[in-house]
């Protein structure tokens, strides 16, 4: 996104995404300001969970790789795609969901729209919950700071600074990232 950011958020959100690997995205996410505390164990579990099967399914190759495989693994590789779906709508349904929301996030932070700022103040604590992965519904939990907010053209927008993580999990949402960025460049070639 190319918004003229206000001042002081212009300059989170050169911290948070300047040097750094960064992503944007339409993904269900939120943030709930409060003092709960986010389920970090289970997060890294999910994002390695998630690039071993994205390892495993060729997520670049996408259909090439599939036609190299036996006609019989095809089918349980797609039967098993219709069922990941059934079930994440299963869930969404049954659950309460996160809205889609424009993002974009680095292993330092994430940018939000939001529906509004709350009136939150900078330094308020809270988690982050977002679903990183549109066939997965799973959300990671990561706790967050408000670095900045900002209402531009009608939108509220916060920046939000995560909390030092454990080496382990930046690194797992650092390949995370990494993969959306392969996928983001690799529809651009399309």
């Amino acid at each position: 996104m190319s918004a003229h950011w206000p001042d002081a958020a212009a300059g989170v959100e050169a911290a948070l995404f300047d040097e750094t690997l960064a992503c944007e995205a339409i993904l269900p996410a939120g943030f709930a300001p409060g003092t709960g505390a986010a389920q970090l164990q289970q997060a890294e579990a999910l994002l390695k969970g998630l690039a071993q099967v994205e390892d495993l399914r060729g997520e670049d190759s996408g259909e090439e790789k599939r036609g190299e495989l036996p006609q019989l693994a095809q089918r349980m590789d797609a039967k098993l795609d219709l069922l990941l779906v059934l079930l994440g709508r299963l869930v969404r349904q049954s659950a309460h969901a996160l809205p889609a929301q424009p993002l974009r996030w680095s292993v330092h932070g994430l940018r939000l729209a939001v529906p509004d700022d709350a009136g939150l103040a900078i330094g308020s604590a809270g988690i982050v919950r977002l679903q990183p992965s549109e066939w997965l519904p799973d959300d990671l939990e990561l706790p967050a700071t408000v670095a900045a907010s900002a209402l531009v053209d009608g939108q509220a927008w916060l920046w939000l600074r995560f909390r030092p993580l454990p080496a382990s999990l930046e690194d797992a949402l650092e390949r995370h990232l990494f993969r959306m960025h392969r996928r983001e460049v690799a529809a651009r070639r399309r």
